[in-house]
């Protein structure tokens, strides 16, 4: 790779580091990368783009924070006590930093940096570098205004450009299921969510600047892409043609990608799934029968105070809809309970709705108020007693719900893509369609691959099979 693709503003501290001498804390040929990441998807594939923009300056990943050079605490915003676990964190690193007479490099950077950045640098002043979501390919720029200053750098504000145009092509070995960014922000406003202020507005990629990462990481050895986005289908990225694509124009154009054998999506919103995504549901056979799309709460009520601009009905058509364009389709959801001014009824709605869509897995969270979102001025806070017995019931139910799901594949043989190899000598682990973790006994060449397995047994969260050549072969 021959160097990060950064912006104007950031040209001149590359080219200072890409040309020694820089200060002690920066110099060495061979730098320590170490970069812990919570929360969602779009996290992960962040910290491994962050890992692409700081490769050229000599940094490498490091397995723990102890002698790292540079330390990123990629976090999240969305529950609870987010800002409890980053303060945690740091209160471990700066022994860490203080042993290295402070030569380590402490940056804190995603969704707790973008709305607490003021808050970090007056609790931790050791703390050297906070940026937010938007910023982190401006870490080159970043990381030498520390060297040299010797002092805190905030970089929070949304830039006028979008740093998908400043990436350099990603250095990192994908995995066989590999995580590529289409969609970033949102514009729905739910008023338990900080995205929209964390994350900004919606921004959808060009597609041919997703085709040719998509391309990129496929012939890296990618066999499986996972499109990620806040607000996922509301992707309206500008097509190669003029035009503005949606996202089952994009999940077609990649579908037809030489090598790429599966695509998923996630997370998607009740309001952006039109017809032609449920189309694409229907005819594209790389297109995985399995979608995550969250309801909250299964209320109206508790849906409009939540201002999910859709009704328990509205939901309940789509997954209809989607069902008849593919019918063994599996579901998984997000469910919050104890939302402020939710009642024992609107909670047994939520019940009756789960049990009457039934979901392969989900995630349920009792409320947590997040500072600056409507929902944390909002009267009628529900006693946490109640909010946490209500939880316990519903992941009760969404739990035999997954034990029934994972326990109707037993006896079926289901094309699984294996990804890496297992605990055990001559075990692989693998992918069912729908998203289910498989372990059979196979051999190493078979990894990258998709083959047949026999499911013969199902836990909560994995099953395991036997291949069906083995099976054969063995009765010959």
């Amino acid at each position: 790779m021959s160097g990060a693709a950064i912006s104007l503003a950031a040209a001149s501290a590359a080219a200072e580091i890409a040309n020694p001498p820089l200060p002690d804390r920066t110099d060495r040929v061979t730098k320590k990368l170490y970069i812990k990441t919570y929360g969602c998807q779009m996290n992960v594939y962040d910290s491994s783009r962050m890992a692409d923009v700081l490769a050229p300056l000599g940094f490498v990943a490091a397995e723990s924070p102890d002698g790292a050079d540079l330390v990123i605490l990629n976090t999240c915003h969305i529950r609870e006590k987010a800002e409890d676990k980053v303060f945690s964190d740091l209160g471990r690193l700066k022994p860490l930093k203080q042993a290295q007479d402070g030569r380590m490099i402490i940056a804190v950077a995603g969704c707790v940096a973008q709305a607490e950045g003021a808050e970090i640098m007056r609790r931790a002043p050791y703390v050297d570098i906070v940026l937010g979501p938007q910023t982190y390919h401006r870490l080159p720029e970043l990381v030498a205004r520390a060297a040299r200053a010797g002092g805190a750098v905030l970089d929070t504000e949304f830039p006028a450009e979008t740093k998908f145009d400043f990436l350099p092509e990603t250095s990192t070995k994908p995995g066989i299921s590999a995580f590529l960014s289409v969609q970033e922000g949102c514009d729905k406003f739910c008023t338990f969510c900080v995205v929209p202020y964390t994350r900004g507005a919606e921004f959808s990629r060009p597609a041919e600047a997703v085709l040719a990462e998509a391309r990129h990481l496929v012939a890296a050895g990618a066999r499986e892409l996972v499109l990620l986005g806040q607000n996922v289908n509301a992707y309206h990225g500008a097509g190669p043609d003029g035009g503005s694509w949606s996202l089952a124009r994009l999940l077609e154009a990649l579908a037809a990608l030489p090598g790429l054998t599966r695509l998923r999506y996630t997370t998607s919103h009740p309001l952006d799934v039109d017809e032609d995504l449920i189309r694409a549901h229907g005819e594209l056979p790389e297109l995985m029968p399995f979608l995550h799309l969250p309801v909250q709460s299964g209320s109206d009520r508790v849906l409009a105070e939540m201002n999910r601009r859709h009704s328990v009905d509205d939901y309940r058509r789509i997954v209809d809809r989607l069902r008849e364009a593919r019918p063994d389709l599996a579901l998984s959801s997000d469910f919050i309970v104890g939302f402020p001014g939710e009642s024992d009824a609107d909670f047994r709605a939520t019940l009756r709705l789960v049990a009457e869509i039934g979901y392969a897995s989900a995630f349920s969270f009792r409320y947590s108020p997040r500072p600056g979102t409507p929902a944390a001025l909002m009267d009628g806070v529900v006693p946490e007693a109640a909010a946490q017995a209500r939880l316990l019931e519903l992941q009760e139910l969404l739990e035999t719900q997954q034990r029934r799901a994972n326990a109707a594949q037993i006896g079926r043989v289901l094309p699984v893509l294996f990804e890496k190899t297992g605990r055990h000598d001559g075990q692989l682990i693998g992918r069912s369609p729908y998203q289910q973790g498989v372990h059979a006994a196979a051999p190493d060449r078979l990894i990258g691959t998709v083959a047949p397995v026999r499911i013969l047994d199902a836990t909560l969260n994995s099953l395991a099979g036997e291949l069906v050549e083995t099976r054969r072969d063995q009765a010959a």
